[in-house]
């Protein structure tokens, strides 16, 4: 592959012109860790990416060890070959202040609703709106560009709702837009619509290999291809070492694993119990073996079953010490690793 810290350098990726990277997964499967991985491996060697929240839980903040992070672009990280992140938390109340501003000139009339808490109380009672105004300004942030005609990010990275509401969050848009039969929001709606349905948008699922995460991120794409929205690949998070060999998890599998045989070996090796005997800690360490080696064909089955959805699929480790900042860029380096950024 190309070194990865050269700046301008081609890259290995099975995502060329896909600019806008959509990251869902069921809740507890690292969603937010995935997006912000994703956002430094994209920004390798000089780009300029920028990682996008929806739902207000700061999880950004949290996954970079940052104080909560306002309702503004703010660089955050710097990846290798100086490429940078930018991260934006979007907050639907002023997004919907910017919409009234951008499209009817609403700025001040916009204010003083917020102040009675009429903004608020459209977008709960509307979470629809919701949807469009953050989908809306992510879509915007792909499109920009700065006055040299210069694109403003080379991607955009969302950290989305979860694979349960994956779909109808991408397209809230298209039903809007079927409402609203002309004017501002018409011309709003089918624009976000023309970026998340393009081939510049993917939409990843992040998933482990247990049996409901996967089954959720079979259904989530079968959904997606239903809707006729773009189809990314698959991270498998957490995936955990395999510390034996293939004929001793056969062994194990098969009830022929020999714990007697065990018991001399740890014998020999001097780890007895107080009595001089091994038998019992061997008879621990097999029911180990055993429960090892049913996880790892459980494993298998499920990364079986994850490969049949014909996508490509990428595999992040379990760092043992939890993931800092220092565990993000080494699962950035895995995503590139395996060409998915």
């Amino acid at each position: 592959m190309n070194d990865p810290t050269a700046a301008g350098s081609a890259r290995d990726t099975d995502w060329e012109g896909v600019r806008l990277h959509v990251i869902t997964g069921k809740g507890g499967t690292g969603k937010t860790t995935v997006a912000a991985a994703f956002a430094l491996a994209l920004a390798a060697g000089g780009r300029k990416v920028l990682l996008v929240e929806v739902e207000g839980r700061q999880g950004i903040a949290q996954v970079f060890d940052l104080p909560q992070l306002p309702y503004a672009e703010r660089k955050i990280a710097v990846a290798p070959g100086g490429g940078e992140v930018y991260a934006l938390a979007i907050d639907p109340e002023e997004a919907l202040l910017e919409y009234l501003e951008m499209f009817y000139g609403l700025k001040r009339m916009g204010k003083a609703l917020d102040r009675i808490g009429m903004i608020d109380f459209a977008t709960t009672i509307a979470p629809g709106l919701r949807d469009v105004l953050v989908t809306g300004k992510t879509s915007e942030a792909v499109r920009r560009r700065d006055r040299s005609g210069k694109r403003a990010y080379d991607a955009v990275v969302m950290d989305a709702p979860p694979t349960g509401r994956i779909v109808r969050f991408l397209n809230v848009t298209h039903e809007v837009a079927g409402l609203a039969r002309v004017g501002p929001i018409k011309n709003h709606a089918e624009m976000v619509r023309g970026v998340i349905a393009s081939p510049e948008t993917a939409v990843h699922f992040v998933a482990l290999l247990e049996e409901m995460p996967v089954q959720e991120t079979l259904d989530g794409i079968a959904e997606l291809r239903a809707a006729g929205l773009p189809v990314g690949g698959i991270v498998i998070n957490m995936v955990r070492p395999v510390f034996l060999s293939e004929p001793v998890l056969a062994a194990a599998r098969e009830n022929r694993f020999d714990s007697g045989e065990l018991a001399l070996g740890l014998k020999a090796a001097g780890i007895v119990d107080e009595s001089g005997d091994a038998s019992l800690i061997a008879e621990a360490l097999t029911q180990e073996v055993i429960e090892h080696a049913k996880r790892v064909e459980l494993e298998r089955r499920e990364r079986e079953m994850l490969a049949s959805a014909g996508v490509p699929c990428y595999e992040l480790p379990l760092l043992a010490d939890g993931v800092d900042r220092a565990g993000l860029y080494e699962l950035a380096e895995a995503l590139r690793a395996q060409g998915a950024a």
